[in-house]
């Protein structure tokens, strides 16, 4: 079958690979920058990539166990290596904010006070800091059951993300609208069904 040939092909692939072609596309939007590939706004050409791609991660992580569950494609051991490159996207793309594009530290508090986007996303990005850090075997040890809970705030993370990119786009854009739609796919799948109570 073809779920058992993708798995065990899954099985033979190291977490280090993962790792390395996730970051492989930060270093590839930073050469356009450089080289002035990325239009007559490298900065914000370069904050829009970085975000995106971390879009792309978190919906990559939130299919993973639809995949295990509806079609037996076992990608599991992956899914903390596509967080914590999640995270280092989105940290990359609020540092090219911050360091690139504001730069004035009064400004930058101001925007994330009064624009209501700015605000959407750093409330996501703060929601990812106790994952990455908890993102390693001692704590799936230490906090147990908890972790599992901790962690479901991807579910709301991943959101936040969407909500950001539909909030940063001017007018309606099939391309956010779509991404949102898809992350709402995905925790649509996770909603518990009810069982009908059978019929005497």
């Amino acid at each position: 079958m073809i779920t058992d040939r993708v798995n065990q092909i899954a099985r033979r692939v190291p977490n280090w690979l993962v790792y390395i072609l996730g970051i492989s596309p930060a270093g590839w939007f930073l050469y356009l920058g450089l080289t002035g590939g990325l239009g007559a706004e490298p900065i914000k050409s370069l904050e829009h990539e970085l975000g995106e791609f971390a879009l792309k991660l978190l919906i990559a992580g939130l299919c993973i166990t639809p995949l295990r569950k509806h079609l037996g494609v076992n990608l599991i051991k992956f899914r903390r290596a596509i967080g914590v490159l999640a995270f280092t996207y989105v940290f990359s793309h609020l540092l090219v904010w911050l360091v690139l594009d504001v730069q004035i530290v009064s400004q930058i508090w101001a925007d994330i006070l009064k624009r209501p986007y700015i605000t959407v996303g750093m409330v996501g990005f703060v929601l990812m800091i106790p994952l990455v850090v908890t993102s390693n075997n001692l704590s799936v040890r230490k906090l147990g059951v908890r972790w599992r809970k901790l962690h479901k705030l991807t579910y709301g993370i991943a959101f936040l993300g969407a909500l950001h990119f539909v909030m940063v786009a001017k007018g309606i854009q099939i391309e956010p609208i779509s991404y949102m739609l898809v992350v709402i796919g995905l925790l649509a799948l996770r909603v518990p069904k009810k069982t009908l109570p059978l019929q005497r």
